[in-house]
Order: C-alpha cells, then sequence, then structure tokens
C-alpha cells in the first residue's frame, strides 16, 4: 500500500495503477545484494490494515522469525507522510526512533518514485530502508531466512510444487488481490464492470478447488494460502461494500467462507488480523471513495469462531512440521480488532 496525504482524495478520480515496489534488494543468506540475513539487524515495519504487509505478518509468525526480526506497526490512518508510529509511546518507533516510515526511505534515497508503502524491511543500523518489495519478501523470508526458522516450521514454498504455486499465485494477484483495488479505484463503469467480474470469476473458479482439496497447492499451508487469505479475510469487511465487490458476500459462498475460517483459526492466521485496523484504514483513509469518512458497524465478526469442518479433507497444515506459538505479548491483537 503506498503513500497518503493528498493521494487519498485522488483514489477513485484518476486510473489506478498498482507502481513496481522501487526498492526490490533482498536480504539474502549468501548476501549477495550486499544484505545478508542476520538475526537482529532488521526491522519490518507494517499495517495491519494492508493485506501486502499481511503476507509478511503471517509468514514471520509461521516461520517462527519473531525473536530474529523485530515488527514495527504503523497508525492505520496515515497522514500527509504516509505511514506513521503514532501507536507507539511518543509517536516513535522504539528501536529505530523514527515517527514516519519515509524517514527510513530518505535515508535510503531521496525523491524516489512511488510512495511510501509497507511492508517495509528496515536495516537497523543505519536506519536505512532496504526494500519494500512484497511480492520478494515472504518468499525469501521461506527460502533465504531458514538458518533462523522455528523447529518445526513449515515449508511455505516447497521446491517440488513452485511452478504450480507461482501459476495459482499469478492468477489469483491479477484477478483477487490486485482486482479489488482495480474495481473499488476504478474511474469509469466499465473499468469497474471488467475489473469487478474478474474478481469473481476467480473466485468461482477457485471453488470447485478448494471443495475438493483442503489448501491450494498440495496438502498443507503455502505462499499461495498465504497470499488468498489476506484478501479474503478483508473481503466482507471492505472490498464487498467499500470497493463494490458486491456479488456476493464471502459468507454467502458455503465453500471459500469455510476455506477462510479454517485458515482464521489457524495459529499465525486469525492472531495476526485487526478488524479494527482493517475497517478503519479503508474507510478513513480512501477519502475519494467515501468522503464522509464514516465507518461502517458491520459485517458481524462471530461467525469467523464457527466450525468449519475441512479437515474432513484431510491435509496437514504444517506438513512435517508444528503449529506456531502464541504471538508474542506485544503483539497481540487488541481485542476490539478480533471477534
Amino acid at each position: 500500500m503506498g503513500s497518503a496525504g493528498d493521494g487519498n482524495s485522488a483514489y477513485g478520480q484518476k486510473a489506478f495503477k498498482r507502481s513496481k515496489s522501487h526498492f526490490a534488494d533482498r536480504v539474502t543468506a549468501d548476501a549477495r545484494d550486499g544484505w545478508p540475513v542476520e538475526a537482529g539487524r532488521y526491522r519490518l515495519v507494517v499495517s495491519r490494515a494492508c493485506p501486502w504487509a499481511s503476507r509478511a505478518v503471517i509468514s514471520r509468525r509461521l516461520l517462527g522469525l519473531e525473536d530474529a526480526l523485530s515488527m514495527g506497526i504503523a497508525d492505520p490512518i496515515q497522514d500527509d507522510r504516509s505511514w506513521r508510529f503514532t501507536l507507539d509511546p511518543d509517536g516513535r518507533d522504539p528501536v529505530l526512533g523514527i515517527r514516519h516510515l519515509s524517514e527510513a526511505y530518505d535515508r535510503r534515497e531521496s525523491d524516489y518514485p512511488g510512495g511510501v508503502s509497507v511492508p517495509a524491511l528496515v536495516d537497523v543500523p543505519s536506519g536505512k530502508l532496504v526494500t519494500n518489495d512484497y511480492q520478494q519478501l515472504t518468499l525469501d523470508l521461506a527460502t533465504e531466512w531458514t538458518a533462523l526458522h522455528r523447529e518445526g516450521a513449515p515449508d511455505l514454498y516447497p521446491t517440488a510444487l513452485r511452478d504450480e504455486i507461482d501459476t495459482v499465485m499469478a492468477e489469483v494477484y491479477e484477478d483477487v488481490n490486485n482486482g479489488v483495488y482495480r474495481a473499488g479505484f476504478a474511474t469509469g463503469q466499465e473499468e469497474y464492470e471488467e475489473a469487478c467480474a474478474g474478481v469473481f470469476r476467480r473466485l468461482d473458479l477457485l471453488t470447485p478447488r478448494l471443495a475438493r482439496q483442503r489448501y491450494l497447492v498440495g496438502d498443507t499451508i503455502t505462499e499461495a494460502d498465504i497470499r488468498l487469505f489476506t484478501t479474503l479475510v478483508r473481503f466482507d469487511a471492505v472490498y464487498h461494500g467499500h470497493f463494490k465487490c458486491n456479488r456476493w458476500k464471502l459468507t454467502e459462498n458455503e465453500v471459500l467462507w469455510a476455506y477462510v475460517r479454517d485458515l482464521y483459526q489457524t495459529p499465525g492466521f486469525g492472531d495476526t488480523v485487526d478488524f479494527d485496523h482493517i475497517k478503519r484504514h479503508y474507510h478513513q483513509v480512501h477519502s475519494g471513495i467515501n468522503p464522509t469518512g464514516i465507518v461502517p458497524l458491520g459485517p458481524d465478526l462471530s461467525g469467523w469462531l464457527t466450525p468449519h469442518h475441512r479437515e474432513e479433507l484431510g491435509g496437514r497444515p504444517f506438513g512435517e512440521g508444528t503449529p506456531p506459538g502464541p504471538p508474542p505479548a506485544a503483539e497481540q491483537v487488541p481485542e476490539r480488532g478480533r471477534p
């Protein structure tokens, strides 16, 4: 998710195009970009409102990287300098000592294109941004950070299934992850209808696949499930109404609603989701779409904790591994953000 400020009122007023990640350095085991995998060296800055950042939050939890990679959580409401640390004492990130994420961007490069986005990986010693490449970041957490994974961490990007995972993720990205934004920020009827139709066409195609198997690829949770989950978990709360993706609600699709509840109730998924941050961000920041800034009371969240019966399809959520333990006390989602 990009920067806020003057751009907020522009949402829905000009054609939407997702900018490529400008900072695409990688933190790798062999340090080929100059950034070695190293415990305690980097800080992951996220917003719990943002689906792209939420991928990294979930991956970090599942892989048990909490002690090796600290996490800063931005306020879901941006100001004209974008993501800010007003949730922290004195409005500063306690590790980086900055008030706005843009300060880490500025230390890396001035006059950078594309705005200030999360997730952002920041080098703690220098205070510089390393990468905001959300597509590559989670793949690297799964494959390059293995020396720091917890015992029993799942293989989220298994070598034998990568081609299929990549294909599924590309389709889901185009039609669903990014499709809801293209629908929500459309400036004309035709543009909106094409994007909205694409969202539901892809969800309709995924439904029979997930009716016969518990997870998208193979019989364990993979990166593909993480990427679909972060859009589906926001669907009824913000995309159905705010982004006009309203052919049906997720709760009306028996298969997808059970699938996303299954993941939500899996350690590492639902315990990272803050519905309060999600709703306030979309409805209060996108003033071009919702000029009153009123945040809806609904939807009712109690259904998220109801039985899903997906275990009847078999599948082993963590493969040969084990579930992560509870989140650190400082990272628990406040009660108002949970069902």
